[in-house]
């Protein structure tokens, strides 16, 4: 199972948000492994690019939505909006026409759907803040280095002790408080550790130890992510991920081991964020299962009778 049931009230989406003020981390394939486990799930999903300029969330989608096309798969894809980025010379200007493109993208889908994932840019911008505002789930994937650990604190550089927290994580954690302050709700923070190494390290382990000192101050979870892996970078022209039907039509090659070894990766990351789960889209996946699973065989009797 990838996500668990919903505590809270219906009628407002789930927002998930990914966020590291640092780029190259895997926020964009991380929020698409996010979306497709959902809609595979029975949810209803719209997604959000606010990375005005490098778009690599919305170039994900485009690829998968072409993909499909040609090859006649039945692909899930969210509804998907992407925001253009300010042309005038004034920031406030820029600011104001990126929020009215923002907030309309938002209100358009806040009560209809079940999850809104936004991708956020590796970058400080007032769009970026507001997203993160906004978060039920921020997810903060980083990669598994002493430079990436940087975005979030600092280290003594002898002892490898956590002296501090960064600036990124400072952003956070005024906006946590702001969001509690406003509304009483709380945002689960988890930052996914990224292109780790399959073999042990010293450096590795400093920075575990380093990430779980971290979440004490900041009260964050640390989770394991994905492995430095091609098959990852390969899934991108395609639209593809490891959730998808691993076979020759799907991926255009024969399937290997690796495919596999992905999969059951990124199922174990999945099932780590916990995200809450509508018990309604549960049904329309399990309604839509069972009625796949029966397209291929002949109508009994019965069913003509009681149909």
């Amino acid at each position: 199972m990838l996500v668990q049931a919903r505590p809270g009230q219906s009628g407002s989406a789930h927002v998930i948000v990914l966020g590291n003020e640092k780029g190259g981390s895997g926020k964009s394939t991380i929020a698409l492994l996010i979306v497709v486990a959902l809609l595979k799930a029975g949810q209803r999903v719209a997604t959000v690019d606010l990375d005005c300029r490098q778009r690599s969330f919305t170039r994900y989608i485009e690829n998968r939505r072409a993909w499909a096309g040609r090859t006649g798969l039945a692909l899930e894809l969210p509804r998907h909006c992407s925001i253009d980025l300010g042309g005038s010379m004034q920031i406030a200007d820029n600011e104001a026409a990126e929020f009215a493109q923002f907030s309309a993208a938002v209100s358009a889908v806040e009560r209809s759907y079940d999850f809104v994932v936004i991708d956020t840019p590796g970058s400080d911008s007032y769009l970026m803040r507001l997203a993160h505002a906004m978060a039920d789930t921020l997810v903060t994937p980083m990669n598994d280095s002493f430079m990436d650990f940087d975005v979030l604190g600092a280290m003594d550089p002898e002892s490898y002790v956590v002296t501090g927290e960064s600036h990124y994580a400072e952003m956070v954690r005024d906006v946590r408080r702001k969001r509690r302050q406003l509304d009483g709700s709380s945002t689960d923070w988890i930052v996914v550790r990224n292109r780790l190494s399959m073999h042990g390290s010293r450096n590795k382990q400093l920075v575990a130890d380093g990430l779980h000192d971290l979440s004490l101050r900041l009260g964050f979870r640390s989770i394991d992510g994905l492995a430095e892996r091609a098959v990852y970078r390969e899934f991108f022209p395609r639209g593809l991920t490891a959730l998808d039907d691993l076979d020759r039509v799907t991926l255009g090659t024969r399937p290997s081991p690796v495919h596999m070894a992905a999969r059951k990766e990124v199922t174990s990351l999945l099932s780590q964020l916990k995200l809450p789960l509508d018990e309604r889209g549960r049904r329309r996946a399990a309604n839509r299962a069972e009625w796949f699973a029966q397209v291929d065989k002949p109508l009994r009797t019965l069913d003509m009778i009681e149909a």
